[in-house]
């Protein structure tokens, strides 16, 4: 008889996962001056040179796969929409979905032309090909002065001499600069165009920092523009999650997004709460900081987007991550309403109504959902960023490449229990309460572990999710093969494990960290049942953008 089995390509595969979801459009201009508008098109371009940067940041052999594929006659759209979600030809779980590129050359035989490695680099495009964590250890152990800065540097590339196989330094803005020189022009061009003379004062000394190759005053810039400004852009290089040899280097990331007033003003008030909520951390006060700057919070729309941003779609961000513009400045925190509420309805719901019982999916709630992605960004600028015992280390260089998975899990463990507190003080209202923040955030585990556990917030979200468990937090139901909440053991699970993670933070000792992710950092077969069972039924795992600022004529 013949097979029925229908075969699923690479790429079909990883493109169901993700549900589109429009973003931007004239609804969220009715603020803007004429001059934002006349803006909001070179701001765009800024946006896709940068796009071009991150293509490059993103492994040595991107450029040329991405002008290799647009280059066929005719275009795979499915490819095309591919490498524009994932800015690489690799997926969720780090999955390849294009294979390498061969063609037949001038002999008559079969060549290699574009070689695409099983999984992407570790160390992406910051370093030389095949370099190891131990030989650039080694390197920079022998710098002194200027050149040991460069060499562990957010702004500087490290390359290999063709000629000598020796490692040096090259600052972005040379690196880059082919994208850095234009972008910095029209950025200058906008800036004589908004309304908003703060946000005017950053695109400007932003356009300097892409030529200097010196950050901190523009980054200051950034944190500083005014809460009535009616757009706001966020545009630099800020995450280190590609650099995941050593999570320094970081990526350019570009966000074109109109303010939406009501919901800031709304959310602005937990600003204050932060050092309180330092305070209240449960565990050591060697652990806790002092003189905390309450983060500015504001809450946008998105128009656009570039650069590092992959998907699953980027809801919110606390910026910088840059120490030095921090201290003088604090921190921004952005949430993207449209966005997160285009992930609740399309992914967060069918999730639920999967994996939850019945009798607590009345309890998923948007503003559960939104409130504690705000929590979430708050929660990073809590616990130590240097080590208790040696306050000149940082926590991320002593953790090296757990440190981003151990971030996550941070800000979302410790948000949780910040809300908790909230609530109890009275500062949150009630509604939601306590147990649809409980529930909503079990059945965000599953959206958040279905991205795969290679990734920073899949793997964070794990380790969460089986600690939870264990402490029995969360119970499963083998007959109904359901997931629910215990409510009288979920409080003391979350208190416990944000003290573990602040304190392995805090004592910076890795091997003890990497017991833990070890420990905690897996998917227990009755989750793997359940994220094979969203699978089959086509739920999605995040969404994608269309951008209407583009298609329906407002630029």
């Amino acid at each position: 008889m013949e097979s029925t089995t229908k075969t699923v390509s690479p790429i079909d595969k990883q493109l169901a996962r993700f549900k589109e979801i429009e973003v931007g459009g004239s609804q969220y201009l009715d603020r803007l001056t004429a001059g934002d508008r006349e803006a909001i098109p070179l701001l765009v371009q800024v946006g896709k040179l940068l796009d071009q940067i991150y293509i490059r940041q993103r492994w040595s052999g991107n450029e040329a796969l991405h002008s290799y594929i647009h280059s066929q006659n005719p275009r795979d759209p499915k490819l095309d929409l591919g490498l524009q979600l994932f800015k690489g030809p690799w997926g969720l779980n780090e999955e390849r979905f294009i294979d390498s590129i061969k063609e037949r050359g001038d002999d008559g035989n079969i060549h290699e032309k574009i070689h695409i490695p099983h999984h992407p680099p570790p160390h992406g495009n910051f370093y030389p090909d095949g370099i190891k964590r131990e030989e650039y250890l080694d390197w920079v152990a022998g710098l002194e002065g200027q050149d040991k800065l460069n060499a562990e540097s957010y702004y500087h590339v490290v390359k290999r001499d063709a000629t000598t196989g020796k490692l040096y330094s090259v600052s972005y803005s040379n690196e880059y600069k082919e994208f850095l020189v234009p972008a910095s022009k029209l950025l200058k061009q906008a800036a004589d165009l908004v309304s908003d003379e703060s946000l005017a004062k950053f695109l400007k000394s932003r356009a300097e920092a892409f030529i200097t190759n010196e950050y901190t005053e523009s980054d200051v810039d950034w944190l500083r523009i005014s809460k009535e400004s009616a757009l706001d852009v966020t545009c630099g290089p800020y995450e280190n999650y590609t650099d995941k040899m050593l999570n320094v280097r970081t990526a350019y990331e570009f966000f074109l997004n109109a303010r939406d007033f009501d919901s800031s003003a709304i959310l602005a008030k937990f600003s204050s709460r932060l050092q309180d909520m330092e305070d209240q951390m449960p565990v050591d006060e060697l652990y806790k900081a002092k003189g905390l700057y309450p983060p500015a919070i504001i809450t946008v729309n998105q128009l656009y987007s570039g650069g590092d941003v992959a998907v699953p779609m980027t809801a919110a961000y606390n910026l910088p991550n840059d120490e030095a513009p921090i201290k003088i400045a604090g921190s921004k925190l952005v949430i993207i309403k449209n966005v997160q509420e285009g992930k609740f309805e399309k992914v967060l719901r069918p999730i639920a109504q999967q994996v939850l019982d019945s009798d607590q999916l009345g309890k998923v709630e948007f503003e559960a959902f939104f409130q504690h992605v705000l929590m979430h960004e708050v929660a990073h600028s809590l616990g130590p960023h240097f080590l208790v015992r040696d306050k000149a280390k940082k926590v991320r260089t002593a953790l090296e490449e757990y440190h981003a998975a151990m971030e996550e899990a941070k800000a979302d463990i410790a948000g949780l229990y910040a809300v908790g507190l909230l609530l109890k003080d009275g500062t949150l209202s009630g509604n939601p309460d306590a147990e649809s923040f409980y529930i909503t955030y079990l059945a965000s585990a599953f959206r958040s572990i279905r991205f795969g556990i290679t990734q920073a917030h899949g793997l964070g979200q794990a380790m969460q999710f089986e600690y939870i468990k264990e402490q029995g937090g969360f119970s499963y139901n083998t007959e109904t093969r359901k997931f629910r909440v215990v409510m009288d053991k979920i409080e003391g699970a979350v208190r416990s494990l944000t003290t573990r993670i602040l304190v392995l933070q805090g004592d910076g000792d890795k091997q003890k960290v990497k017991e833990f992710v070890d420990k905690y950092g897996v998917i227990s077969p009755e989750v793997k049942e359940a994220l094979s069972t969203l699978e089959d039924l086509g739920v999605p795992v995040d969404v994608y953008p269309k951008y209407r600022i583009l298609e329906d004529g407002t630029i």
